[in-house]
């Protein structure tokens, strides 16, 4: 949702972990048709978004080489009364009509989409997972000036989804939890909250690194991104919070972030236009990417060198293992490092395995193992 700009500009002297977070860099600009791209995430090597209220029901699939849109998906029983945020696990995807900026929504919701519906169809239906705040007992409206709107939304684990709320009051962020199952839920906040020092507005969890990022800006435009890291699973601001401006952007309303890898990551900015003191200030909507130098969750007696190999990979029927030494078994995980697979055979078959991105462990002889990313299609 667009930013309403309060002046006198006011820029919060926080400072970041800025070794964490590096390349920053614009990659392209949005099609027009996605000046308001609010949510993002990354799937079978195409960036899938959306835009904010009053956008149409649909998600757009852009490929990062074209910077072209090159599919649509419409989602037949969904309204796009606020949708801010998308996110996805191994077999569905989650779209968040969760902005509530006005403080008053009694119909905030999570449409649940199929990833098998989505990859063969380009009409298809939802799941709605019903939603209400139990600490919220006054829906009053109050535009721009209440703690109940919310743009960020990740997927957390194997059954739950994590909520984030955007607070215009003072930047105090709460993290909900939400089932992923269909039905109606009043969600609990999570006990300790962040000091965000502006306005959350995407979220990524990235469960190869264990860590959560989150993207927002200031009140002066200025973007910043949240790593939150070794934080207990029932509390998951109860780690170590640390942030980082993006100050060579310069001004951007940053929305929407997804991680492509353990060390790789997209945003999406929305194009904005106000003046201030007889001075327009403008810009187009944006894909902005950096990189991390964090750590694949792992025993320390991983083998990182080039010991093994995987192929094809993008794999889509078959997966090889090649290893210079011999190993004693081959275990493939999902992304939320469920294990679906373990044998010993060199060449495996993947034809049951929905696309998205796994990690392969190959333990050796010589009593280490290593661990591969692999993506299916």
């Amino acid at each position: 949702m667009r930013a309403i700009i309060l002046l006198p500009f006011l820029i919060f002297n926080v400072f970041g972990a800025f070794a964490q977070i590096s390349n920053v860099s614009e990659e392209f600009l949005l099609p027009a048709s996605l000046s308001e791209s609010s949510g993002i995430i990354y799937f079978n090597n195409k960036l899938i978004t959306h835009n904010d209220s009053g956008g149409e029901n649909k998600l757009y699939e852009i490929d990062v080489n074209t910077e072209q849109i090159t599919r649509t998906v419409t989602i037949s029983n969904a309204t796009n009364a606020d949708w801010e945020d998308i996110t996805q696990d191994d077999t569905s995807i989650y779209i968040g009509d969760i902005g509530n900026n006005n403080g008053n929504r009694t119909n905030l919701k999570i449409y649940k989409i199929s990833k098998a519906d989505y990859t063969t169809s380009t009409t298809i239906t939802a799941q709605i997972i019903d939603f209400s705040y139990t600490d919220q007992t006054d829906f009053t409206a109050n535009p721009n000036n209440n703690i109940w709107d919310a743009e960020a939304l990740v997927s957390y684990n194997a059954d739950n989804l994590m909520l984030f709320t955007k607070n215009w009051v003072d930047g105090v962020t709460k993290a909900y939890v939400i089932p992923k199952i269909p039905g109606t839920h009043v969600v609990s906040a999570q006990p300790t909250t962040l000091s965000s020092n502006g306005l959350i507005s995407g979220g990524t969890y990235n469960p190869a690194t264990g860590k959560l990022y989150l993207v927002g800006y200031t009140e002066a435009l200025m973007p910043f991104v949240w790593d939150c890291e070794g934080f207990n699973t029932a509390d998951v601001f109860s780690g170590t919070n640390t942030q980082t401006q993006l100050s060579t952007l310069g001004q951007e309303q940053a929305e929407a972030i997804t991680f492509i890898d353990e060390n790789s990551y997209y945003i999406t900015s929305e194009s904005f236009s106000f003046t201030a003191g007889g001075f327009t200030v403008s810009d187009d909507a944006k894909l902005v990417s950096f990189s991390t130098n964090d750590e694949v969750l792992s025993n320390p007696k991983i083998k990182t060198d080039n010991l093994v190999a995987l192929y094809p990979n993008p794999a889509t029927q078959v997966l090889n293992v090649k290893s210079n030494e011999a190993f004693l078994s081959v275990e493939i995980f999902n992304s939320q490092f469920k294990k679906l697979y373990q044998g010993q055979e060199d060449t495996i078959n993947l034809t049951t395995f929905s696309p998205g991105l796994y990690f392969v462990k190959v333990h050796l002889n010589t009593n280490l193992y290593a661990v591969k990313k692999l993506v299916k299609q």
